[in-house]
């Protein structure tokens, strides 16, 4: 056997990286990590997920603040926003959860830390800092960067993208983004409710373009009410630098050309996959636009060298990126083949309403072929949802022939957090009917999930079989009241 520095060598300390050295280290294994930015933590802790949802909760704050009557309190102007106390509040948060994606951490579990760019020079080698550091096993997790299209003038005009939006000095008098995915539709409310006068431009007809429209359309709605303007069917033609403002140039669906101008530009159009610099043509590893070409044990064309994350493409959630570690570390260090399942992956788009799902929706179940039925209960029949305030919104319950679950959609107030029930139901087979039956604190937003199981077997239970059953065995006498009255 050949003789290696270390068992398991892993490129990239994002979510995917970090799973696979923290369980390698405390299983045994002789691991390294090799992060190329100056901290671990990856794009989600000080680019994206950490950062966006402490805005979010800021700019839900201030949006409360001037809402009061709304609640029955005064009317009030607050201040205007000072987007440093924002961006320090948005630091200190980062550092905060640092503290446990720190080197000091994972040197304590057992895993070397070392910083630079690696590049493969052979199967079981990669060149750092002027060595060569072998392995027995390696980890591409490399993540991805915000992807940048190719419009005419963007390269010669000041941007924004997730990696500079959070340490801004100044609040954007305007913001113009580019894209109404979950990145895009998040930070368009953030801003807007702290006072920029947000513009989001979309190629396709629907925003969220993943998800169901008429659930995509309330979340439009909702933002739009609050002062996002949307252009939708609509084609960047070209951006340009005015010196204070930018220009960006648009064709509608109607093919009117329209000029808008903005203070800023956020680009959210999507990430691309780190595959460059790091050798992959010298050994043979296949990659294309889309990521890292793997198979469903998460391999690469080199059965001791695999990938996870965001660098595959996919699935490009930080708790899916934690998952395809847990996948790696099963197959690379217990060698127990497991493929990598994405059946019941669940997401949320944080807005408010917030958007979340797990399994198939109508767009994909349709996609698939397969038949099915929604089942469907509104946030306004929700008594919690009603004394908050926030009773937009609804449940999708989507069920197969036999009345077995295939997904869920949640449109609401904490949307992602009452998925939790389903996604512990949904992974652990557990029947419809144990949410039906199960005692829910009331009043609570969970009861949403109750109602809806409740309204599949609520039809069977009181047909007119089951009535006239109960009639003849126990003499029940029927209605008291009758329908005309």
């Amino acid at each position: 056997m050949a003789n290696y520095e270390y068992d398991l060598g892993i490129i990239g300390g994002g979510a995917a990286g970090l799973t696979v050295a923290s369980g390698a280290a405390q299983l045994g294994a002789k691991t390294l990590l090799v992060e190329k930015e100056t901290a671990l933590g990856g794009d989600c802790l000080h680019y994206g997920c950490v950062p966006s949802k402490t805005l979010l909760k800021t700019a839900h704050v201030y949006h409360l603040m001037k809402n009061g009557p709304k609640f029955g309190l005064p009317a009030i102007t607050p201040p205007g926003v000072d987007f440093r106390e924002v961006s320090a509040r948005i630091r200190s948060v980062i550092d905060t959860i640092q503290e446990h994606d720190s080197v000091a951490r994972f040197c304590r579990l057992g895993a070397r830390v070392e910083f630079g760019s690696p590049v493969f020079t052979d199967e079981h080698a990669v060149a750092l800092g002027g060595k060569n550091i072998s392995a027995r096993a390696w980890v591409i997790a490399t993540g991805s960067s915000p992807e940048i299209p190719p419009i005419a003038g963007l390269a010669a005009t000041p941007y924004l993208t997730n990696r500079d939006l959070f340490s801004l000095d100044t609040l954007p008098a305007s913001l113009i983004i580019l894209g109404a995915g979950p990145i895009g539709v998040e930070m368009a409310q953030a801003f807007c409710r702290l006072g920029s006068t947000v513009t989001v431009i979309q190629r396709s007809g629907q925003i969220l373009s993943k998800e169901d429209r008429d659930l995509a359309e309330v979340v439009q709605q909702a933002l739009e009410e609050e002062g996002v303007t949307f252009l939708l069917n609509t084609t960047v033609v070209r951006v340009g630098d005015l010196g204070r403002d930018r220009e960006v140039v648009v064709k509608n669906s109607a093919g009117e050309t329209v000029t808008l101008t903005g203070e800023a530009i956020l680009v959210a159009l999507g990430r691309t996959p780190n595959v460059a610099g790091l050798g992959l043509e010298k050994i043979g590893i296949p990659f294309d636009h889309a990521g890292l070409t793997v198979n469903r044990y998460l391999r690469t064309s080199h059965r001791h060298i695999y990938g996870a994350g965001d660098v595959i493409g996919g699935y490009q959630f930080t708790h899916v990126a934690g998952y395809e570690g847990g996948v790696v570390l099963r197959n690379a260090i217990f060698h127990l083949p497991q493929k990598a399942d994405y059946t019941l992956v669940p997401w949320c788009t944080y807005t408010q309403p917030s958007l979340a799902s797990i399994g198939l929706n109508e767009k994909r179940a349709q996609k698939a072929g397969i038949d099915y039925t929604v089942w469907s209960e509104e946030f306004s029949n929700n008594d919690r949802g009603v004394t908050e305030g926030e009773s937009s919104g609804m449940i999708k319950l989507l069920l197969d022939r036999k009345k077995r679950p295939l997904g869920v959609q949640i449109l609401g107030p904490q949307a992602g957090e009452l998925l939790g029930e389903w996604v512990a139901m949904l992974n652990s087979g557990v029947g419809l009917s144990k949410i039906a039956t199960a005692i829910h604190p009331y009043p609570t937003l969970g009861e949403i999930n109750k109602r809806v199981a409740g309204a599949v077997f609520a039809k069977k239970i009181f047909s007119a079989p089951v009535r006239k059953g109960l009639r003849f065995f126990f003499g029940l006498q029927g209605r008291a009241c009758g329908k005309g009255e």
